[in-house]
């Protein structure tokens, strides 16, 4: 079911090159029909949401049902479970706690000359939230809306909207209203795929525009948001779904399997990853496999995937497995190991790492409090989780006194002349003339 590698070894180097190569391939003729998609909704408004959305996803929809009412959202606190509710508001006090600690403040800086610099870092206006539907509405992503609100308020974005399908009746899942509504969004828009993505960087007469788009979703969704870079700022463009478990002697094969299968269930193209130097652990891991998929639900995906794109693979030493493991740059990067603090500065490359036995990753997807949004496919050597950062910018300021203009007056002209940009050192030689002159 998976595969079973040694390291350092040809077979490994391979399995290496299709997991950091897995992409999911983009016919041009989808990113055509996007564009087209693109294009009608920039072009039409509400009519081109309407249209797409009653092609694909609820065929009675109309243009008066995009906007989320507020007494629709009342109503749907009427029909969920209050111990649910208790769980989404911890889950949201633990998401806000932690991300509480990422808010940055404007500073500035001064020199003896009277010359002031510094940094204004302020929220951006209007950020966009795509939630998938989840098979049809049935499964709602209540924790990717908590885990893309509740950075943007804690940014400070005073508009908030969120995007996601509706079900074939026209509506949304009653948990994905009150999720929304206690995280602190705005607005709720009944939209999804290329249109919403579209509809969130263009506007509409029912959806005004935004300034940042986040949030996972599928080929159309990622190619959408690829194709709108640059008009919106984005969170990145999500992959298939990954993790590495790096074990030890004291690793439960249990866990490693359990774990090794929460990504797999995902799709077909998630990578699930053991790196052990444990004989006795990869042994393990592969009966215990064998047992906790036969009774999974979503056990054809999760074969799929262990094939393709899973692995059991046996260092010679610890220090190989996190050589090994910042290779993958994984999503996910579990440490089920003895000491897992010891292994931490051995850490390059990872979306997040989840500490010891106690701490799947699932606690991260759900709970916790860490960002749920990852870099995937190798590209957490760059990027990182979803923020509050995501959500502000950062202004430069500097204000000079006539001091300070006449200490580097002659080094920025003597920089300006040297790049043949004269109006550039004739801005600065204006001033120098003036004050030499006595008129200022």
């Amino acid at each position: 079911m998976v595969p079973v590698l040694t390291y350092p070894s040809a077979e490994a180097e391979r399995f290496f090159n299709v997991v950091t190569g897995r992409q999911v391939a983009v016919d041009p003729d989808m990113e055509r029909t996007v564009q087209d998609i693109l294009e009608a909704v920039r072009r039409d408004g509400d009519e081109a949401l309407v249209g797409f959305t009653r092609r694909f996803d609820a065929p009675e929809f109309s243009a008066d049902r995009i906007t989320v009412r507020p007494e629709e959202i009342d109503h749907a606190y009427t029909v969920a479970d209050p111990s649910l509710m208790d769980v989404i508001r911890r889950a949201r006090d633990n998401i806000r706690a932690f991300h509480e600690n990422q808010k940055q403040s404007s500073w500035f800086m001064t020199r003896p000359d009277g010359c002031y610099m510094g940094q204004l870092v302020q929220p951006v206006a209007a950020a966009g939230l795509y939630v998938p539907g989840g098979q049809g509405g049935e499964t709602p992503l209540v924790s990717t809306v908590l885990m893309t609100a509740v950075p943007a308020v804690v940014a400070g974005v005073s508009d908030i909207a969120m995007v996601s399908p509706p079900r074939r009746d026209g509506s949304l899942n009653p948990y994905l209203l009150v999720a929304a509504r206690e995280a602190g969004v705005h607005r709720i828009h009944r939209i999804g795929s290329a249109w919403a993505v579209a509809a969130l960087a263009f506007g509409t007469e029912s959806v005004r525009s935004v300034d940042v788009v986040v949030g996972p979703g599928n080929i159309y969704v990622s190619v959408a948001k690829k194709l709108v870079a640059g008009r919106v700022g984005l969170d990145g463009l999500a992959g298939p779904s990954e993790v590495v478990i790096v074990a030890d002697r004291s690793a439960d094969p249990h866990y490693v399997a359990a774990d090794l299968l929460s990504q797999a269930e995902h799709d077909p193209m998630a990578s699930a990853v053991c790196i052990t130097n444990e004989t006795r652990v990869v042994e393990g891991v592969l009966k215990a496999l064998e047992v906790q998929t036969a009774d999974l639900p979503r056990h054809d995906i999760a074969r799929q995937a262990l094939a393709r794109y899973g692995a059991v693979i046996q260092t010679n030493t610890l220090e190989e497995a996190m050589d090994v493991a910042n290779r993958l740059a994984p999503e996910h990067l579990e440490l089920l190991v003895e000491d897992p603090w010891a292994l931490l500065p051995a850490v390059r490359h990872a979306g997040a790492v989840f500490m010891g036995a106690y701490t799947p990753e699932a606690l991260g997807d759900y709970f916790a409090g860490p960002n749920h949004v990852l870099p995937t496919s190798g590209t957490s050597r760059f990027a990182s989780a979803l923020s509050v950062e995501t959500f502000i910018k950062k202004t430069t300021v500097l204000a000079y006194s006539a001091r300070a203009f006449e200490r580097d007056a002659a080094a920025v002209m003597a920089l300006a002349s040297l790049e043949r940009l004269d109006a550039h050192a004739r801005s600065v030689q204006v001033r120098t003339t003036a004050r030499l002159s006595g008129r200022v």
